[in-house]
């Protein structure tokens, strides 16, 4: 399974739904509400995600995982970053220390 291209296929989809009918796509209507509707999404999925490993529930903790990435993806998509972005940033920083990266910024 090649996970960059799941990515890219995720994308492409909730690319489409920028413009789709609000009363058929849960997408849509995140993008109809703005950013600041997608945003709180991605901080609810990110909250339940931390409980999921607090409670140490493995199959929760992927399940938010997913929830988590999916509406971070809508929020890229409302900010115009795709995927190769954040691979792009991600390879950028590989070999780095963690300290010394967030020390550059």
């Amino acid at each position: 399974m090649d996970n960059a291209k799941i990515l890219s296929r995720l994308s492409k989809v909730i690319a489409a739904r920028k413009g789709a009918d609000a009363s058929k796509s849960y997408v849509a209507s995140l993008f109809q509400k703005g950013r600041k509707k997608i945003a709180q999404k991605v901080g609810e999925e990110g909250v339940e995600l931390s409980l999921a490993a607090v409670m140490d529930d493995r199959e929760d903790a992927i399940s938010e995982s997913a929830d988590l990435l999916f509406h971070m993806m809508i929020l890229w998509a409302d900010m115009d970053i795709s995927p190769d972005d954040i691979f792009e940033k991600l390879a950028k920083r590989e070999g780095i220390s963690g300290i010394d990266e967030k020390n550059a910024r």
